[in-house]
């Protein structure tokens, strides 16, 4: 069964995505950026997209722990410690499968970090 979980993005409908979807017992968050942290530092921009990120899991039944994969994209190369710091403050004992790349830009020019992220539930209680 498919669930689709919104989030506070205007351009859900626009654009035609949810924030995430969890489909059985998986849970794909969309590509998510610092939204009301737009001009934070790298690191304080990371940690309030794992927060928007932790929000669209609860709501779809999971945890920062069912996560299993997360992809970071960043604009700026030298923040990648910074933002490798902040992940590991949340996954650093969840150690999912990860990703990091630097890209040109971001759908918000101010955004130095975009993140995505699969989780599968493992509680049976939440399915």
């Amino acid at each position: 069964m498919r669930k689709n979980i919104s989030g506070s993005s205007p351009f859900e409908p626009v654009i035609g995505f949810s924030r995430a979807v969890r489909f059985g017992n998986t849970v794909h968050v969309s590509g998510t950026g610092p939204v009301g942290a737009d001009t934070a530092d790298a690191a304080a921009q990371t940690r309030h997209t794992i927060l928007i990120i932790k929000e669209a899991l609860e709501k779809a039944g999971a945890k920062l722990e069912d996560v299993v994969r997360t992809r970071m994209y960043l604009t700026h190369v030298d923040d990648w410690e910074a933002v490798g710091k902040v992940h590991g403050e949340f996954f650093g004992t969840i150690r999912p499968a990860a990703t990091m790349v630097v890209v040109a830009k971001l759908l918000n020019p101010s955004w130095r970090i975009e993140i995505e992220a699969d989780a599968i539930i493992t509680n049976p209680e939440s399915q």
